[in-house]
């Protein structure tokens, strides 16, 4: 049960109902049930002496008048969402997609209007079939008079947010904003709280028996099943690895045998560690820190791309990266000192090279004849190197004389390969200077 009800589980299962866009709807229509039925519960107490008297007619007339913008008020607000992510889809990446379908403005925004029409409709049935006596008929007043307030406001501050909504610029900020939280979730937990492989994984292999990419693992139940058969599972898949029939997923290392028990590998039903790995059709951004980066490197491939043409773009995508990678480099938040919360299950950590690979390949590539590009390739490579983190800067060097080689090869003006070569800090020529 533990397994079943861990944390990390729960947050990957809120996240799927979150990018769903009916499910904010949805409660609020029933919430707003609710609120039009909750002014009979004051009918028959002593509030009708206290209250000044409201006239149903007027009641009537406020609930008429929402009932009929609200539907159009919401129509429109889909319309405008429509478009919005045509546009995200079309000017950056359709891997942003997602990002944008879950802005959490835009939901409330349609979940009030479409709460408000369902409340109007309601409330206006009852009070037609004097469903409300004079209490009820005053919080009924002042429930609508709340309701189209709340309105107004949803209204003005939606309009300033649609107006932005797929956007490149709001876009880039949203993929940014999954990458960071993704990167200090594995920073603060470079294992998933499992242990650290240190050996080449071996065991009986546990292969993926559907095609997609590897959106989460639930680590807890892992170990569950592992405590049950006293085996060790050593996790070959992580998040973002795209998984099919026959691809290893994970190896269970038999514990009884290597303390010279006998018990057959085939007696081990690994079907609870098959489930154990949520496959999908797509890469998710929550347990996946490399596809935040993939998705901005696409989004600056897009905008290098000879029918965009914008390289500023480009340029503000290296800061963006540059500022996910310093991310990366810094300590990881203190934890308690004490064994791995799952002990029997081996997990590697991220390759930085990897990191670096989904980053800046594509970008060296198709800016490389871009001086301007390219100069601040260099530039942020080298702020990578003196992080003072190894791994960053071994990754930094290798990218930086791959992307110094792929500029030779496009720039065909001999100044503008100086201007690169003379910011590289690994040329023959850029030594360890300041930018």
């Amino acid at each position: 049960m533990a397994a079943i009800l861990s944390g990390d589980r729960l947050r990957f299962l809120l996240g799927r109902f979150k990018d769903r866009l009916w499910v904010k709807p949805l409660v609020v229509c029933l919430l707003s049930i609710v609120a039009a039925f909750i002014a009979k519960l004051v009918d028959g107490t002593t509030l009708a002496q206290h209250v000044p008297e409201i006239a149903a007619e007027s009641v009537e007339t406020l609930l008429s008048i929402m009932a009929g913008s609200m539907l159009v008020i919401a129509t429109f607000s889909v319309a405008s969402m429509v478009s919005a992510y045509a546009s995200a889809a079309s000017t950056a990446t359709p891997r942003s997609f997602t990002l944008v379908v879950g802005d959490d403005a835009s939901q409330n925004a349609l979940s009030t209007f479409v709460g408000a029409f369902i409340f109007s409709v309601v409330a206006l049935v009852a009070v037609k079939n004097n469903y409300f006596e004079a209490a009820g008929l005053f919080i009924l007043f002042v429930l609508t008079v709340c309701v189209f307030g709340m309105v107004i406001f949803t209204f003005v501050r939606w309009v300033d947010r649609i107006a932005r909504l797929g956007r490149m610029g709001s876009t880039i900020e949203k993929v940014e904003k999954a990458a960071t939280a993704a990167l200090k979730r594995r920073r603060n937990a470079p294992t998933l709280r499992g242990v650290k492989l240190t050996s080449e994984p071996h065991g009986r292999t546990v292969v993926a028996t559907s095609v997609g990419y590897v959106q989460h693992i639930d680590i807890a139940a892992i170990q569950a099943w592992a405590e049950e058969n006293d085996v060790r599972v050593i996790v070959a898949a992580l998040p973002g690895t795209f998984a099919a029939p026959g691809r290893a997923l994970a190896y269970i290392s038999n514990l009884s045998r290597e303390q010279g028990l006998e018990q057959k590998q085939e007696d081990f039903d690994d079907t609870r560690v098959v489930r154990s790995f949520h496959i999908g059709p797509d890469r998710l951004f929550d347990d996946d820190p490399r596809f935040g980066l993939v998705v901005l490197s696409e989004i600056a491939g897009r905008a290098l791309s000879p029918a965009v043409n914008d390289p500023g773009t480009a340029i503000g995508v290296i800061g963006t990266l540059l500022r996910l990678l310093v991310l990366w480099g810094e300590p990881a938040v203190e934890q308690d000192e004490q064994a791995p919360s799952y002990d029997r299950v081996e997990v590697p950590e991220i390759s930085v090279r990897d990191m670096f690979d989904d980053a800046f390949t594509a970008i060296a590539r198709d800016g490389a004849g871009m001086v301007e590009v390219a100069v601040r390739l260099q530039k942020a490579l080298h702020a990578l190197a003196l992080v003072g983190d190894p791994a960053l800067r071994a990754a930094a060097e290798y990218h930086g004389r791959l992307a110094l080689k792929r500029a030779k090869a496009a720039l065909a003006m001999e100044e503008d390969y100086t201007a690169v070569r003379d910011v590289a800090m690994f040329s023959e020529t850029g030594s360890q200077r300041n930018y």
